[in-house]
This record gives structure tokens, sequence and C-alpha cells, in this order.
């Protein structure tokens, strides 16, 4: 059965205004007194709705009112254990769990908080009186509150972009290990280290095209390439991977958003950005214009068309298409700062990396493929893994 239950508050209607349909609006041409006059308080809650959901709605009220017309807010991607994100003395009105999220209602004189929180990040909104009283209590709420892990050498700050439900284009970041390329270098066939070893030394004065592409089979190591890229280009470039790159380019406003991009505060301005886009074969390949409408243009645009002029990015594309599949325009002379096709070890190269002949073919192997041998399993029988830290993300 579904219910439901409405509820509506009430104020003296302003003079000259009527009520048409549950909203109030103005006679002829005049407008309100106040904003909030022309806009229903109401709240609907029905057997969809959750008690987080009636925690947001309530928190909107004094902001929608104007009895506290200032707003100030947070986002925490990694939230200190045992930090409350809550002031002195607030006064905590509703709290509600579901998993690993929650939402709290508090207030204070002249302020009201809400602080949602999922996982290990968070987000905390204060309205109140003034603009000066919400400043103070959303310092107040998250000082020292966020978790900064210990860098590591090893470790590199990367950006991870994506459209929020709630939040819409967002970007947050992560500690990435990677490897050194001495380190790595080895999983990769002679004339793909070769091609490597001149990416990893490049610096902004070598960067001549804006799109760099690697290509290949699955399970070849572009994906522990480019985290190693990222550590070698750390004291110039920014690197930022794109989670829904199918989105990026269909959505003027979320590609806008990553055009301009969000400095890293750390590490200043006038840096380069390397935008990560993963597996993204629909896009560049040969039949792409049909098949992704203006998606390809607006990467093209991107990299050396008006949309990237004045801007230092660098866009990134793995695709495990072949080079004779790939979209001409993509592969012209003058677009790619590389453009490398990353395949399988040789036959002797995969002996010398693993130390023994048994389970290599005349053909040689994938580095998914020696991992799997290492490991003990039949790489024809094994999931292509992803995430493995211990095999350096080799996909």
């Amino acid at each position: 059965m579904r219910t439901a239950c409405a509820a509506r508050a009430t104020r003296p209607r302003a003079p000259g205004n009527r009520v048409r349909g549950g909203v109030r609006v103005p006679d002829h041409d005049g407008m309100p007194a106040n904003p909030h006059d022309a806009l229903p308080i109401r709240l609907n809650v029905d057997d969809s709705d959750s008690p987080s959901d009636v925690v947001d709605a309530l928190f909107l009220g004094r902001f929608a009112t104007g009895e506290q017309p200032f707003s100030h807010a947070a986002n925490i991607d990694r939230v200190r254990s045992g930090a409350t994100l809550l002031p002195a003395g607030a006064e905590v009105l509703r709290t509600a769990r579901d998993g690993d999220r929650s939402a709290t209602l508090a207030q204070g004189d002249g302020w009201t908080l809400l602080v949602s929180r999922w996982s290990r990040g968070a987000d905390v909104t204060v309205t109140a009186t003034s603009a000066e009283l919400a400043a103070r209590i959303l310092d107040e709420a998250t000082d020292g509150a966020a978790d900064e892990p210990e860098p590591r050498p090893e470790n590199v700050t990367m950006g991870f972009w994506y459209v929020s439900p709630r939040r819409g284009p967002h970007r947050t970041t992560r500690q990435i290990s990677a490897g050194t390329w001495d380190e790595i270098r080895p999983n990769y066939t002679a004339p793909v280290a070769d091609a490597m070893d001149r990416l990893m030394k490049t610096t902004p004065e070598d960067v001549g095209g804006r799109l760099l592409l690697l290509h290949g089979p699955p399970g070849t190591g572009k994906t522990s390439a480019l985290r190693t890229l990222a550590r070698s280009w750390r004291d110039w470039c920014q690197v930022d991977c794109v989670l829904d790159p199918e989105r990026l380019f269909s959505d003027v406003g979320y590609l806008m958003d990553i055009a301009i991009g969000e400095e890293d505060e750390t590490t200043g301005r006038g840096r380069w950005r390397l935008l990560l886009l993963e597996d993204c074969d629909e896009l560049i390949r040969g039949e792409a214009k049909h098949a992704a409408g203006q998606a390809l243009s607006r990467l093209l645009n991107l990299t050396d068309g008006l949309l990237g002029q004045g801007r230092n990015v660098l866009v990134g594309v793995t695709t495990n298409e072949d080079l004779e599949r790939l979209h001409p325009a993509v592969v012209r002379p003058g677009r790619c700062l590389a453009r490398i096709e990353v395949g399988a070890l040789t036959r002797a190269e995969a002996v010398d990396w693993l130390g023994r002949e048994d389970g290599i073919g005349r053909e040689g192997a994938t580095l998914a493929e020696l991992y799997a041998l290492r490991r003990g399993t039949s790489p024809t029988a094994l999931p292509e893994p992803r995430g493995n830290a211990a095999a350096g993300l080799y996909l």
C-alpha cells in the first residue's frame, strides 16, 4: 500500500498577491516583497522516501524562508576517524543512518548544520543569520577533520572527475602508489620501452601535440604505464582521471567544468593538466562520428581546437583497438604527443621476465598472462584482474 502525507507552513498573505494552484503569485506585474513569499513551503513524504530525505528537506526550511539566508559548505574526501563534524555546543535534532551513509541535522544560536557522510567522505553545509557566522561555524565543524595520509615517495596525487547526482561535476583526489619507470620497464617489449623512455622524460618545453594515445590488447600494461607517467611528470603536470568519459563528451557543462579545471592547493597555478580517459574504444574508432555524434569532435576540440586554446591541457586515451581501426582524425600528424602501441612481450622477453619457459607460447605473452603464470594460475582460466597492487595495475 502506498501512503502519503503533506504539511504546509502558512504565513500572512502579502498584499497584492493571490494564490494560484497552491503557489503564491503577484497580482499584475508586481513582485512579492520577499522572494520566499512566492515559494510554498511544502514537505511531501511517501514510502519511496528515506529518513535521510526528510533530514535534507528539514535543513532547507530556514534558508528557504529567509530566517537564515546565508550558506557555506565544504567537502572532505577523507574524514579523520573520530571526527564528529559538529561545532562545540551543537544541538543534534535528527540523525539518519543507512549502511555506510548518514545524515545529521544540528543547530545552534542563529545557525543550522547538515552533515552528510558516506564511507570516508562527507559534505558539511551551514546556514546562518550572517555570512560571517556561517563561515565561522563551518570552520569549527571541519577544523582538523580531514585525514591526510603521510606522503610517501612512491605515491602520487591523482584527481578523479565524475558527475555526482547531488553536486554535479565533482573532482576528488587520492594518493596512488606508482613504481618508477626503471622498476616497471621490463614489463614492456623493447619498442614500447624505447618509446616510453622518451615519454617519461618529456618536459613542458617538449610538448607538441596535445593527445597521448596508448592502444593495444587488454592486459599489456597501459594503465600501469599511465600511473608511472603521473609520477614521472608530477613536478609539472597534474593528472586527473575521468571516471565517466562517455558522459563527458555528451554533456557540454561537464566538459566545460573539466576544461577549466581545478588546481590542487599545493601545486600552484600554471601547471599542465593531463586528463586520462580509459577504454574509449567507441569514441575514437573509425565509425565514431556516426556512433558517438559530436563526442569525437569535442574531444579533438579540447586537444587543439578553440576549447583547448589558452589552457595547458593534455588528453590521454587508452583503447584496445588496433591502429587501423582508429579514426584518421585522431592519429593525424601533429595531433599526438605520443602514439604508442602496447603489445605482448616476445617469447624471449617473456621467458626472461618469468624465469622459466613452461606456459609461454611461441608468440610470447602479455603482462597479465605472465602474472597469472607467476601465481600458478592458468591465464585462460583467469578473469582479467583489475586493481591488483601486486601486479602493478597492468591492464
